[in-house]
């Protein structure tokens, strides 16, 4: 039975997956409000503070997940803060106790769609595509990822995945007809269930170890819409985008996030997800 921290433990998904993870493994839980339930060693602080990890010092930590963070909309001197310096500190941390597991709460976002002036670069987005964000939310994302490349250069034991998470929630309606082109507007068609986000981040500290850090894009393969995906970017970009992929057999629903690198790397499948959307066909 391994030792798995969770930071951000108290949130949507980690509050969830600390109860997950518990009938396999030891749970140590951080966060800055305690999670509810029982059956893991609760930590009360925040991961990016020097002091309070030094309250983990007598755990013995095999593997990590790190939900912490601050969120969508954040100001740009916070998210650089927390979602870069704090993981920094955090990973830093880790490392040097032997941890050599890490899990990372990434966004789709790090690609900077939550301005209207996005356009991607290519389809489906791959992990290769560039960050072109513009609020700071973003980069703060896409600049963890950076740093977290930058310890295992100096630490190459590490297993580091950053899981790019799409949106996602207890809410179950598809929406239906075209959505307006917006900011953060391919948000709202990535959704996933919240269970298939938490069996995601469960997966991946389950996995084999494997030196070396990956990003992966966590989305389900097909897209939370009643519209198809050529049809809803064609009314977002026209003629800017090339939408073929999505118009050959069996694509047509498809993520506009590629998921063939989720898939290889966990062989991941958003069950429930999938589930409602076939319901709603």
């Amino acid at each position: 039975m391994s030792n798995i921290l969770v930071t951000g433990a108290s949130g949507l998904i980690g509050s969830r997956l600390i109860h997950t993870l518990k009938a396999d493994h030891n749970v140590i839980a951080i966060s800055r409000s305690r999670p509810n339930g029982e059956g893991f060693v609760d930590i009360r602080g925040n991961f990016a503070c020097w002091e309070d990890l030094a309250k983990l010092d007598s755990c013995e930590i095999n593997a990590a997940v790190h939900l912490g963070a601050v969120t969508g909309g954040c100001l740009e001197r916070e998210g650089i803060l927390v979602n870069v310096e704090g993981s920094r500190v955090l990973m830093q941390y880790l490392a040097a106790r032997g941890c050599k597991k890490m899990v990372l709460a990434s966004s789709i976002a790090a690609i900077g769609f939550q301005n209207t002036g996005f356009i991607p670069d290519h389809l489906p987005i791959t992990e290769a595509h560039r960050c072109k964000d513009r609020d700071g939310y973003g980069l703060s994302k896409y600049l963890m990822e950076e740093v977290s490349r930058y310890i295992c250069r100096q630490k190459p034991e590490l297993d580091i995945m950053n899981i790019r998470l799409c949106s996602a929630g207890t809410d179950a309606a598809v929406f239906r007809g075209l959505r307006p082109h917006g900011e953060w507007c391919l948000g709202g068609p990535t959704y996933m269930v919240v269970d298939d986000a938490v069996r995601l981040f469960a997966t991946a500290a389950e996995s084999p170890y494997k030196p070396g850090c990956r990003v992966v894009n966590g989305v389900a393969e097909r897209w939370w819409s009643a519209e198809p995906t050529a049809r809803q970017l064609r009314h977002w970009w026209g003629d800017k985008v090339d939408v073929s992929y999505f118009e050959q057999p069996g694509n047509r629903y498809a993520n506009v996030f590629d998921t063939s690198t989720l898939n290889k790397e966990l062989d991941f499948e958003a069950e429930k997800t999938l589930k409602i959307l076939k319901d709603n066909e």
